[in-house]
């Protein structure tokens, strides 16, 4: 089993609570939305601390430094193989100008190519509801959790 841990940032706003969704880079992933966006979240060893990693993780995807209260949240299991440690803090950032970091992908598959694609290709503001349909099934559990301590109903 391995484990993740992540951060979820979110902000009030007239229309309700809005939450910051990734969504993952690469071309195995360029046509695909509904159900690929994720917190922002990386994998951790056994000894690290959680809540160190997932501040690792959000800055190393959006290249913005996390700050404020940090609400440690129920851990979810996103898949049989993975399970998600998270925490909540509210904050805000401009999604246009988030700095990602890269991994490295044989592209096309056996052509020998190596080519370098951000984690993340871009990261978006969404309500709850919108957001329902956006992030990965295993995660939905999160949002719920989030909408009941600090949002109303959107």
């Amino acid at each position: 089993m391995k484990h993740s841990a992540g951060l979820i940032m979110y902000r009030r706003r007239a229309a309700g609570l809005e939450v910051l969704l990734v969504h993952p880079g690469g071309p195995n992933w360029a046509k695909k939305d509904a159900g690929v966006w994720s917190i922002p979240k990386g994998e951790f060893e056994e000894g690290e601390d959680a809540l160190d990693a997932a501040k690792r993780e959000f800055r190393e995807e959006l290249g913005v430094a996390p700050a404020g209260d940090f609400i440690p949240l129920t851990t979810v299991q996103q898949s049989e193989y993975k399970t998600v440690h998270a925490w909540a803090f509210e904050g805000d950032c401009d999604t246009s100008s988030i700095v990602s970091n890269t991994y490295t992908l044989e592209w096309p598959p056996r052509s020998g190519k190596q080519k370098e694609y951000p984690e993340v290709d871009r990261a978006a503001w969404f309500t709850i509801g919108a957001a329902r349909s956006k992030i990965l099934r295993g995660q939905v559990p999160l949002l719920d959790e989030l909408q009941k301590r600090f949002g109303g109903v959107n």
